[in-house]
């Protein structure tokens, strides 16, 4: 299975739209470890209208741990068939474990107003 995080210097970045990268993880839900790792660029503009939910899911990711995130990318994440989990925070490789194990639930945080032109009609 293969989990997404968006990502800043290792770090969960918590605005979705504007990470530097995408984390990828190829991970064994059975034995509960990281196989393998990889990134993503993030396209240039907003996550919400880009393209980036179709290439994750082309690349067979199956969920997203992210920390904040408007409703149109969590729509279009989904739409895409990735699962997405809120409120995520700190090291990439902490959180994945930590999703692994089970402890992580979704905030059900929803980025709502930022001032990037990207989130006005």
């Amino acid at each position: 299975m293969k989990i997404a995080l968006p990502s800043r210097n290792n770090q969960i970045d918590d605005h979705f739209g504007h990470c530097e990268y995408f984390t990828v993880f190829t991970v064994d839900t059975q034995n509960k470890e990281i196989l393998s790792s990889d990134t993503v660029p993030s396209p240039s503009g907003c996550g919400c209208k880009s393209n980036i939910a179709s290439v994750l899911s082309d690349k067979g990711v199956k969920v997203m741990l992210a920390g904040n995130m408007g409703e149109g990318a969590v729509n279009a994440l989904n739409n895409s068939g990735i699962e997405v989990l809120r409120g995520c925070s700190g090291d990439v490789k902490t959180v994945a474990l930590k999703w692994l194990e089970g402890s992580l639930i979704d905030s059900s945080d929803n980025c709502h107003a930022h001032g990037h032109e990207c989130h006005h009609e």
